[in-house]
């Protein structure tokens, strides 16, 4: 059976969370626990979730203070602490800088890691789907990494947390290249379950204070879910957050459906011993889900563009948000085929041609204004109910 934390905290307070995390910590099995995975003087990799940032506590990112008292526990361990990432837009040490992360980490002298600058290709004897991966060295020679994902919807993935957040590890563009190569979701999860597997994520801690609810990951409205899940089983964790943001069961989900597909991790309830607060004390009752479940949505291979056409859901444009950067093709996976410009109303604005569209949303996930969503289908929404 596996144990997760669930702490209530409702503000973005660094001694209050630090002393919520310590509580986490002593609930799971105490100082032996911790340096049963933290040896004396580990080299310790922290992931937070850069995805973009505008201003310091974006709310698409680990928060700053959030990042700060879980540096402060980990360093009661090891001194040997770093933390990196690779953004999907931008330059990973200027986008830290903007949100905050780099000022915690000078002051705690936490080393930054550049993903982008220092990787290396090692095989994955142990992959589900994929044996080789270029991933950032530092992720992968640490001898423990602590994931710190923010509480998010996805339009692909319909959650992104614990496992999610280690697709960063993969450096710069190679991340649509990703998509293009598998936009069937089941298989994207399943690169997304041997990236971790490969890494060996040892715990997670999720930022759940104020969540993220539709439009996610990037451009979402806040929700105040008040809570910190942790754990070492990095599945069970997940397993968790889906459910207090309204999912029946976490297989629900693209990843955790993939996890249990391939026993990975805990994802019934039922086997997962929570710790601290009670579930049904935490659960959201109105938490805007991108959709409720996705088993349908994504089309298989051998699927004809006629029941992807019928079935799946597809990208929106709010044309009164777009500012005709044509962000949204420079992301695309197949750059320049899927996403033509036309004008109206005096400005270009993306249309897309569905019968070339992978259904990736990385168009959607990463519109610096907002201006594209993801729309499902009617016939879909009636099977739903």
């Amino acid at each position: 059976m596996s144990s997760v934390f669930l702490a209530k905290c409702i503000n973005y307070d660094v001694n209050e969370i630090e002393n919520k995390i310590r509580e986490g910590f002593m609930a799971l099995g105490g100082d032996n626990y911790i340096r049963g995975f933290i040896k004396e003087n580990s080299k310790v990799l922290l992931k937070p979730n850069v995805i973009t940032g505008e201003k310091k506590g974006a709310l698409s990112a680990t928060h700053y203070i959030f990042f700060e008292a879980v540096i402060r526990v980990i360093k009661d361990y090891t001194s040997n602490i770093s933390f990196g990432d690779s953004c999907g837009v931008g330059e990973f040490l200027k986008t830290a800088e903007i949100i905050g992360l780099c000022e915690v980490a000078n002051r705690y002298e936490v080393k930054i890691e550049n993903f982008n600058k220092d990787h290396l290709v090692v095989s994955n004897k142990e992959g589900i789907l994929c044996k080789t991966f270029d991933i950032a060295r530092a992720a992968y020679e640490c001898d423990v990494l602590i994931t710190l994902p923010k509480i998010k919807t996805h339009s692909m993935t319909l959650f992104t947390g614990s496992v999610k957040n280690q697709f960063g590890c993969i450096p710069g563009v190679q991340k649509t290249q990703f998509h293009a190569r598998m936009p069937q979701v089941d298989n994207f999860s399943k690169m997304l379950l041997d990236i971790n597997t490969l890494l060996k994520t040892r715990f997670s801690i999720l930022d759940g204070i104020v969540a993220m609810q539709g439009n996610g990951p990037k451009n979402g409205s806040p929700y105040n879910l008040n809570c910190i899940i942790m754990g070492d089983d990095i599945i069970a964790v997940d397993s968790v957050a889906t459910k207090l943001i309204g999912y029946e069961k976490p297989t629900d989900t693209p990843i955790l459906r993939e996890a249990k597909n391939y026993n990975i991790g805990e994802t019934d309830l039922n086997n997962i011993k929570i710790l601290g607060e009670r579930l049904s004390d935490i659960e959201a009752k109105d938490f805007e889900l991108i959709r409720k479940k996705s088993n349908t949505f994504f089309y298989k291979a051998t699927n004809s563009n006629l029941l992807k056409r019928v079935f799946a859901p597809r990208p929106k444009l709010i044309p009164e948000k777009c500012i005709s950067c044509k962000r949204c093709n420079e992301v695309c996976p197949k750059k320049n085929k899927v996403i033509k410009f036309v004008s109206k109303n005096g400005k270009l604005i993306p249309k897309w041609d569905m019968n070339e569209c992978i259904i990736c949303f990385c168009c959607q996930e990463l519109c610096p204004t907002g201006a594209i969503h993801s729309k499902q289908n009617i016939i879909q929404t009636l099977i739903d109910r």
